[in-house]
This record gives C-alpha cells, structure tokens and sequence, in this order.
C-alpha cells in the first residue's frame, strides 16, 4: 500500500495559522488606542479646569451680624421694685407695664404739698373777696369814737386857753390840754386810715402775692406728682424683652437699667469692610446676603449707613516698608423687605467681588 509522503504533511498543516494571526493583529490595532484616547481626554480636562481656577479671581468672603436697635429702660425715681409683669422673651406692646416702684415717701411729700396747695387758694379766696361787712362797721365805730374823744378834746381845750388868758389856769394845764388835742387828731387819722383799708379791701399787690403762693403750690404739687407717675416704667414701642435686670424687692436708684428692650421692627445687617473695598460701594447700593440660620436664604439689602471713620485696623502691615495698616468702616445694610424670622445676631455672608 502506497503511503502519503511526510514532507506533504508538513507543509499543508501550518497554512491555517498564517491566515488567522494576519486578521488578528488588524483587530487588535483600534483596542490598543482607546485607552490612549481617554487619557488623552482627561488630562485636557484637567488642564482646562486648572487653568480656569488659576485665572478666575480669589472669591472675598464678607461676614456680617444682623442687629437691632436695642433699648435699657432705667427708672427716674428711687424707690424698692414692688412688681415686674413681663418676663424674658415676651413681647410686649407700647407703653406697656414693665416695672412698678415703690417710695412711701414721696407718696407722703405728694399729700403735704396738696394740703399746702389747699391753704394757698384758700388765702387767696379770702383777698379776693375782700374785707368783711363786720370788720368794715368795727372800723367805722373806732373811727367815730376818735372823732367824738377829737370834739371833747377841742372843747377842753379852748376852755382851758380862755381860762390861761384871764389867769385862773395855770400854764402847765393848757399844755396838758394841747397834747390831749394831738393825740386826739393822730387817733382820729389812724382810724380814719384803718376804715378806708377796710372799704377798699386788699391791694393789688397782696393779691398778686397771694395768686403767686397758688401757682407755687401748684408747681410744687406737679412737681411730686412727676415723680410719683415716674414709679411706673412703661415700654416705649412694641419690642421684645431681652433682659431683666432687677427683681421685685431689690433697690433701685435713678439711671440704673431695670428691663432691656429689642425692637425686632428695626433690624439691619451691620458689616466691617475694609478701607480698600470701601470705594465700591455708597448709600443707597443694593446687594444680596445670606442667611445661614434661615437654611442660606438670600435676602436683598439697602446699605443706610457709612460710617464716617473707620474704628479699628482689620488687616495689618506684615513689611516694615511699602505696605500699611487698613481701617475698618462699619456699614449697616436694611433688608428691602421684611424678613420676620431675621433676629438679632445671626450671621450675614456674601461674596464682595460677585455682588449684585
């Protein structure tokens, strides 16, 4: 039997490899260059970003304190706290009771300067009305009698003359009866005087020192009462109280705040900004805030206030030369509309260079 020569084996067996190795080397080609693209992506990309973040400027961070005006009640008398109505926290509107004073003696001194007010326009009453009918008719009989002791005494006087004359009285008789005669006419002016005083009644001076006595007891009584309506403090506008400084019992003397008050109708947003930021902005710019206690809640605000010198150095030379210290200006900024959960305290940030 005739057999297959073995050089004929040996050549037909590798040809079937030679055609699969040639098509995959094609398809490996596009597989090995995909990773090369992507990161060929991702570093352009990062470049991008980093040239974006390198050339964009620094955000300026500016922080700020919502505030309100705040208000220390102090009394105006002495006197021992007798009750305090209100309690930390509350609201209270206008003219509303926060603290009641006690001071017997000034209510004692109020009573005395009443009853001195009472005896003055009594006094006065009593000049205005005049002279009584009975005193007017005692004066009139006083003068009648002296007028009646002149017309005797005029008599035993010329008897007593004509009798000197024809020598049967002795001189000194007749100088008796002369004195009589003058004391006789001085007594006659007097109560002639003390009747017309009577008639006429008081002067206009006595009863302009008498309404003067009224108006100063008067004075005087309004004066105590100032006083007396000073032991009761009431609440200047509807605010919230923030403090209680005294407790009922304790002494309190004038000046010394007893309850503090916060006008949460009246609150702003008070920055410190720098000199060197201070020239891009004026009264009247609007910008908005944030508001980290109410969840970052962007409110606009109105700036009222520049201050007009700067308090403090915010920032500081750190160079000996070519460099100086910055002052700080306060700004107070008002929300443009009502924001009735801002209270004072919370905190105001907002990115100076990307304003509105």
């Amino acid at each position: 039997m005739d057999m297959p020569a073995p050089d004929t084996q040996i050549e037909s067996t590798p040809k079937a490899p030679e055609t699969g190795g040639k098509e995959n080397t094609v398809a490996s080609a596009p597989s090995a260059r995909t990773p090369s693209i992507i990161v060929a992506v991702v570093v352009a990309v990062v470049a991008a970003l980093s040239v974006f973040y390198l050339l964009r400027p620094e955000p300026l961070l500016v922080q700020g304190e919502a505030d309100a005006t705040r208000l220390d009640i102090a009394a105006r008398v002495d006197g021992r706290v007798k009750d305090i109505p209100v309690e930390r926290g509350q609201n209270v509107p206008a003219n509303a009771v926060l603290v009641s004073i006690d001071n017997p003696e000034t209510v004692a001194k109020l009573e005395q300067m009443k009853a001195a007010k009472a005896v003055a326009e009594a006094q006065l009453a009593n000049v205005l009305v005049g002279t009584r009918a009975e005193t007017i008719a005692a004066r009139k009989a006083e003068l009648e009698r002296a007028q009646a002791a002149l017309v005797l005494a005029q008599k035993t006087f010329e008897r007593t003359r004509i009798l000197t004359e024809q020598g049967n009285s002795p001189q000194s008789r007749l100088d008796q009866m002369t004195d009589s005669l003058h004391e006789n006419e001085r007594a006659v002016d007097q109560a002639n005087s003390a009747y017309e005083q009577a008639v006429n009644g008081y002067t206009k001076e006595e009863r302009a020192i008498a309404k003067a006595n009224v108006e100063k007891a008067n004075a005087d009584v309004q004066s105590v009462q100032s006083i007396i309506d000073q032991l009761v403090v009431y609440a200047p506008v509807a605010s919230q109280i923030y403090q209680r400084n005294v407790e009922p019992g304790e002494y309190v003397s004038p000046g010394v705040p007893l309850i503090t008050l916060i006008d949460l109708a009246d609150v702003w947003i008070h920055f410190d900004l720098r000199e060197d930021l201070l020239k891009t902005i004026k009264v009247g710019d609007r910008f908005d805030v944030r508001i980290p206690a109410l969840d970052d809640r962007s409110i606009t605000v109105e700036v009222k206030l520049i201050a007009t010198k700067g308090e403090y150095a915010s920032w500081r030379a750190t160079r000996a030369t070519g460099d100086f210290d910055l002052r700080t200006f306060s700004i107070r900024a008002y929300p443009v509309q009502p924001v009735p959960d801002l209270r004072p305290g919370m905190s105001a940030y907002l990115d100076w260079r990307s304003r509105q």
